[in-house]
């Protein structure tokens, strides 16, 4: 009896052991090879790594072993480290330097890091992974359906892990999770890759309260938010365009000294320019469908027009344009903004467009 207890608290411990949860910690080691990394969104390679600005990067790697390392370079981030698809730690404005995942079996890991907070003060780099004394590299992860959501806050995931609306900036930032908002949980859904080309407080032609700065069209065209270079990728060609715009366009009164005198003329140049915009946007995709989605907020001027913007591209001749409004939200995060909960009802309401449109995946590119 003493044996086969003695043998089952062995056995316990050993499970215990493999069962212990990954670390990662800063290290002073030597980085080996650099590992094959897979990486979705907009990034410049640079000489320390990946520079990238646009919310909602993440990067992922595979290979056997029982540690890996990953290098984290200059700015202020929020990085959740996932390793084998379990959440191992947020870094919160980790030290730039060198990191290891320790605490693993000698078998094959997945390591993903997923840039939780937004960057709109200027660019972070993240410097990539590399092998440690017993690891092996294998080849990155990779997935066939690619979505691209564009948007402003409601995108980002502005504050949605928030228990409060009223919110310092520093709170927001803190706050801010697109790892957990509405494009993860839809492209996770469909396992897909997917960009998150959105900056919280702009619009079509107008940003909030009138605030000067780009517009998402005018951003939208180039890799980080200085306008330097054209983003390009011959690899992304996405099945489905995910587009919310308009919040900040209506969501407060028009100023004396903007362009617009009244609301109509607000209204004619925000549907001119978001068709222009969405044709744009599939000029290079012509298979795509395209969904756009709105709230019901601004006592629902924000759905309406949208949903004229949509009228008109089907009208024009678009094809494979859907228009999802989104009602029943909560919007009890930072600043009336969604929450996670609000995020996932969002998630829902998009999936019933996609489910009804099988096609999506098949459609030539």
């Amino acid at each position: 009896m003493k044996t086969i207890l003695g043998l089952f608290a062995a056995a316990l411990l050993s499970t215990s052991a493999i069962a212990a949860p990954p670390t990662v910690t800063p290290t002073t080691a030597k980085a080996g090879a650099p590992l094959p990394v897979h990486i979705g969104g907009r990034v410049e390679r640079t000489a320390d790594g990946y520079e990238r600005q646009w919310p909602g990067t993440y990067f992922e790697v595979a290979f056997r072993g029982p540690s890996a390392l990953l290098r984290i370079g200059q700015g202020d981030v929020i990085l959740r480290v996932a390793v084998d698809g379990a959440l191992a730690v947020k870094l919160v404005k980790p030290k730039p330097g060198l990191y290891r995942v320790a605490g693993l079996s000698n078998g094959r890991h997945t390591i993903r890091v997923d840039v939780a907070s937004e960057s709109q003060a200027g660019p972070n780099v993240f410097g990539g992974f590399f092998a440690g004394p017993e690891t092996r590299a294998l080849p990155a992860p990779t997935r066939t359906r690619q979505i691209e959501f564009i948007g402003d806050s409601h995108t980002v995931g502005y504050g949605n892990v928030s228990a409060k609306r009223d919110c310092t900036g520093a709170e927001v930032w803190a706050t801010t999770d697109t790892a957990q908002g509405v494009p993860a949980l839809t492209a996770r859904r469909y396992g897909a890759d997917y960009q998150v080309n959105a900056i919280s407080g702009r619009g079509i032609v107008r940003n909030y309260d009138g605030m000067a700065a780009d517009t998402v069209p005018a951003a939208y065209p180039f890799t980080l938010f200085d306008k330097a270079k054209r983003y390009a990728d011959p690899a992304w060609h996405p099945s489905l365009f995910v587009i919310a715009l308009g919040t900040n366009d209506f969501s407060t009164p028009l100023k004396a000294s903007e362009p617009w005198q009244t609301r109509d003329a607000l209204h004619a140049d925000y549907e001119a320019k978001y068709v222009a915009f969405v044709k744009a946007v599939r000029a290079r995709n012509p298979g795509a469908h395209v969904v756009l989605w709105a709230t019901d907020l601004a006592d629902g001027e924000i759905a309406a027009e949208v949903g004229k913007v949509a009228a008109r591209l089907k009208a024009e001749g678009e094809r494979n344009i859907g228009f999802v409004p989104v009602t029943g939200l909560a919007f009890s995060a930072c600043h009336a903004h969604p929450s996670t909960v609000d995020d996932g009802r969002i998630a829902t309401a998009l999936a019933g467009y996609v489910d009804a449109h099988p096609e999506i995946w098949t459609a030539t590119k």
